[in-house]
């Protein structure tokens, strides 16, 4: 394994978590605005619909990869710019 992976392994797990924080709570702000309640479904929730369940999920799989992808990016830029070399 590269110097520069090894050196990025703790930076990308930071982001990682960050990104995780980040996501939750863009998915919080994105579920109040299409004008739903303030906590998205449970699977498990019995009150709520099929639709609204899947509907829930598949934006907050769509709100998490969106932050992931842009935190891992920026941080591997960030790394070039500090470092010279590309992270991966």
């Amino acid at each position: 394994m590269k110097a520069s992976k090894m050196a990025y392994k703790p930076v990308g797990l930071t982001l990682g978590a960050l990104s995780g924080l980040i996501a939750g709570a863009a998915f919080k702000q994105a579920w109040k605005m299409i004008g739903h309640d303030d906590d998205a479904p449970d699977a498990t929730d019995e009150d709520r619909t099929w639709q609204e369940i899947l509907l829930a999920a598949a934006l907050q799989g769509a709100v998490f990869a969106v932050v992931k992808a842009a935190v891992d990016r920026g941080g591997a830029v960030a790394t070039r710019r500090l470092t010279g070399t590309w992270p991966g």
